[in-house]
C-alpha cells in the first residue's frame, strides 16, 4: 500500500533516500518530465520474467494535483493547524476548498487530450477532478508514459510493471500527482486488530479473568480444571482482565475532566473496508450490557458504497469478515470514550487503497466530520509511490477544513520479525496524520491507571509445571523511524533526535495490548448458530479509536475542529502521561479455550509479558519510540488555544 511523492520540505526527495530502487532513471524524452517517484519501489529485488503482449489491457488511475500544487496545500494545512500562526483556525469549507484547489477544467482537458492522443481512453472522471480512470493497451500506455512495461516476479507475486519512472509532456507533467495501475501489484491494506481467531468464527475468552486489573490471581481463584499455575521469576501474576469497558476506560483516561464533556456536537468518522450488517445493534447491546447508553436516534450513521468488491480477488483476499471485527472495535471504542459524539462509518468497497481513498474523499466533501480514526495499514517501509501522493492530498484537504486524521501505528513492533529490519508502517508514518501507538495498561478499581508500559509482548507456555518461553516476540505496538519520510519540522522543533533523519513514530499512545484490551460485543458464528457475544480484543486498532474519542471531547471544548494535531501535540504535550514502565508487572496469565469457544476440548494457559519482548523500540522519559509522548489524560481535553 506504500507510495511516495515529493511533497514540500517534509518529504525526502531522492529515490535512494526514499528506500526505492537505487536505479538512476533514464532521462525523460525531449519535451517531457518524469513524474516524481513513479517507479516501483521493489525493482531492485525483482526478477524480469517476460514481456506482456502489446495488445494486453491496462487499467490506470491518473491522480491530478491540487490546483497550485501539493506544496501550497501543505503550507496552508500547517498554517491553519499550528498554534500561534496568524492563520490558525481559519479553516475552509468544502466548497471553499474546491473553489481554491480543484484542478481547473483546462487542466483536465489538457491531460485528457494527452492520454487520448496516445491511444488511451478516459473511461471516467472523479466528480471533483481528483483522478481520471483510463483504459487501453500496453502499447498505448507505453507511448503515453514513455516507459516499457514488462512482467516481473517479486515477493511471491508475478505482476506487470514499468521498468522505471513514468514521464508526461511538459505541458501537463506538473499537474500529475501520481499514476496507479501500471504496476499491478495489489494495493491492499489490512485491519490492525489482535484477536485470537477470525471474527467470522465465534470466540469467547475463558475464565478466570480479572474484572479490574489484578483482582483475580491464582492465589485467590482456582483454575477451572485444577491446573496449578506456578510463579514467574518469583512473582505470582494476575489473570488477565476480562476486557475493560467504557466506564472503566473513561474513568482511567478522562478522570478530572468536566462531566459535561461527552463529545456532544462532534462527529467522529471511522473508515474500514466493508460493513457489518449488525454493527448498530451490536454496539447498542454492548453499551447497555456494560452500563452505557445506546445510540440515540441518528447518532450513528453510515456512508456505504454502491457495492462491495474483491472479497477474494484470486491474489489477495481482503477477508470481509475480518474487517467486521475491526469495525465493531472502532465503533464501540469511540462510543465508549465519547458517549454523546456522533459516529459516522465510511465503508470502503474493498481493502484496496483506491477504495479506501474514496472514503476520505467522501469525508472531506461532506462538511460533517471533525476527526477520522483509521485502524488499518500495511507493514514495513517498502513504500510504493503510486498513490501515496493521493493519500496526502486527502489528509491535507481534511486539515485545511479542520479535520484531523489518526492512524494506528501497527501491531508488529519494529517490523523486524516480519520484514527482517526495523521499519515503520504507512500511513501512520505520514507527517500529516497522528500515529497512535500502544501500551500495556493496568487499570485498577475504581478506575486508576496503576502502571503502563510500551506494548511489546513475549509469550510463555506452561510445560511440565513450569513456564517456558514459547515466543520471544508475539506482537507489539508499531514504532521507530521511517526510512522513507523525513522528520517533519514539528518533531525537529521539539528536540526529537531521529537517528536516520526519518519521521519518528508514534506520536502518542493508548491501551492496545490484547492482554489488557477492551471488551467488545459482536454477532458471530458459533457451532450452535449465529449469536451476539463478547470477547477481549486489542491492537493499535484499539488505541486509535480510544484517542479519537478523547479528542472528540477536546473538539467539543474547543468549539472547533483542529486540523493537523501534531503541531499542537509537539508544541505542548503536557496533556499526556509520560509512559516509562515504572511499577508495571511482568505480565498477566491468559486462560483460553482450546477451541476458542467452550471447555469441551479443555483449556490452555499462557503468560503474555508487558514490554518483555526485545526489539529496537524503547520506552523511557519524554518522547520514545514505543509510546511517543505517552497516553492522553484530562489535560488533553482542555480547549485549544
Amino acid at each position: 500500500m506504500r507510495r511516495h511523492p515529493a511533497v514540500g520540505t517534509l518529504i525526502v526527495a531522492s529515490s535512494l533516500a526514499l528506500g526505492f530502487a537505487a536505479i538512476a532513471p533514464a532521462a525523460a524524452a525531449p519535451g517531457s518530465h518524469h513524474i516524481p517517484q513513479s517507479a516501483p519501489g521493489w525493482l531492485a529485488h525483482a526478477k524480469r520474467v517476460g514481456t506482456p503482449s502489446s495488445n494486453a489491457a491496462v487499467q490506470v488511475r491518473v491522480y491530478l494535483a491540487p490546483r497550485g500544487g501539493l506544496d501550497a496545500l501543505a503550507a496552508q494545512a500547517r498554517a491553519v493547524s499550528t498554534p500561534g500562526s496568524s492563520e490558525q483556525g481559519h479553516f475552509l469549507t468544502p466548497a471553499q476548498y474546491h473553489a481554491q484547489y480543484d484542478p481547473a477544467s483546462q487542466t483536465i482537458s489538457a491531460v485528457t487530450d494527452w492520454l487520448t492522443g496516445s491511444g488511451l481512453k478516459v473511461a471516467g472522471q472523479e466528480s471533483r477532478g481528483r483522478y481520471l480512470d483510463v483504459t487501453g493497451s500496453v502499447a498505448a500506455a507505453q507511448r503515453a508514459f514513455g516507459v516499457t512495461l514488462v512482467n516481473y516476479s517479486h515477493d511471491g507475486m508475478t505482476v506487470q510493471a514499468p521498468t522505471g519512472e513514468l514521464s508526461a509532456p511538459d505541458a501537463v507533467a506538473g499537474d500529475i500527482l501520481s499514476v496507479s495501475g501500471l504496476d499491478t501489484t495489489p494495493e491492499t491494506t489490512a485491519p490492525l486488530t489482535q484477536k485470537p481467531s477470525p471474527p467470522s468464527a465465534g470466540f469467547r475468552n475463558a475464565r478466570p479473568c480479572s474484572t479490574w486489573y489484578g483482582d483475580s490471581t491464582p492465589a485467590n481463584t482456582p483454575t477451572p480444571d485444577g491446573t496449578v499455575l506456578p510463579q514467574l521469576n518469583g512473582a505470582t501474576l494476575p489473570f488477565a482482565p476480562c476486557g475493560y469497558t467504557g466506564p472503566q476506560l473513561r474513568g482511567a483516561y478522562e478522570a478530572g475532566a468536566s462531566a459535561s464533556l461527552l463529545g456532544a456536537g462532534v462527529t467522529v468518522a471511522i473508515t474500514d473496508a466493508y460493513a457489518s450488517s449488525t454493527i448498530e445493534s451490536d454496539a447498542n447491546a454492548y453499551a447497555i450490557q456494560t452500563g452505557d447508553k445506546p445510540f440515540a436516534a441518528g447518532q450513528f450513521s453510515q456512508s456505504l458504497p454502491n457495492s462491495f468488491t474483491r472479497v477474494n480477488d484470486g491474489q489477495r483476499q481482503c477477508g470481509a469478515s475480518g474487517w467486521y471485527g475491526e469495525e465493531t472495535l472502532d465503533v464501540e471504542a469511540v462510543h465508549a470514550m465519547a458517549p454523546a459524539a456522533n459516529i459516522r462509518y465510511y465503508a470502503g468497497a474493498s481493502c484496496y487503497d483506491r477504495d479506501l481513498l474514496d472514503t476520505f474523499s467522501r469525508i472531506n466533501d461532506e462538511a460533517t466530520v471533525q476527526i477520522v480514526t483509521n485502524s488499518w495499514g500495511d507493514v514495513g517501509d517498502s513504500v510504493r509511490p503510486s498513490v501515496l501522493a493521493a493519500y496526502e492530498a486527502e489528509f491535507l484537504q481534511g486539515a485545511v477544513e479542520g479535520i484531523s486524521y489518526l492512524f494506528s501505528s501497527g501491531d508488529n513492533g519494529d517490523d523486524a520479525t516480519v520484514v527482517g529490519t526495523p521499519q515503520t508502517d504507512y500511513p501512520a508514518s505520514d507527517p500529516y496524520v497522528t500515529a497512535v501507538g500502544g501500551t500495556s495498561t493496568e487499570i485498577t478499581a475504581p478506575g486508576v491507571v496503576q502502571a503502563e508500559t510500551g506494548w511489546q509482548t513475549s509469550k510463555y507456555s506452561l510445560s511440565n509445571g513450569a513456564w517456558t518461553l514459547a515466543t520471544s516476540f508475539q506482537y507489539g505496538g508499531g514504532g521507530g523511524y521511517s526510512s522513507n519520510i523525513a522528520e517533519p519540522d514539528y518533531q525537529r522543533a521539539a528536540g526529537i533526535v531521529s537517528p536516520n533523519g526519518g519521521r519518528a513514530v508514534p506520536d502518542v499512545s493508548m491501551d492496545a495490548d490484547p492482554t489488557t484490551g477492551m471488551l467488545v460485543g459482536q454477532t458471530q458464528t458459533f457451532p450452535d448458530g449465529v449469536k451476539y457475544d463478547t470477547y477481549r480484543i486489542g491492537g493499535t486498532s484499539l488505541a486509535s479509536p480510544l484517542f479519537a474519542g478523547m479528542t472528540a471531547l477536546k473538539i467539543q471544548a474547543s468549539k472547533t475542529g483542529l486540523g493537523l494535531l501534531n503541531p499542537r501535540i509537539y508544541a505542548d504535550h503536557t496533556g499526556f502521561q509520560d509512559v516509562t514502565g515504572a511499577g508495571v508487572d511482568q505480565g498477566a496469565i491468559r486462560v483460553d479455550f482450546v477451541d476458542g469457544v467452550d471447555a469441551a476440548q479443555g483449556y490452555v494457559y499462557s503468560i503474555r509479558t508487558f514490554n518483555g519482548a526485545t526489539t529496537s523500540l524503547k520506552v523511557g522519559s519524554g518522547w520514545d519510540s514505543e509510546t511517543g509522548w505517552g497516553s492522553a489524560r484530562a489535560g488533553w481535553l482542555a480547549p485549544a488555544k
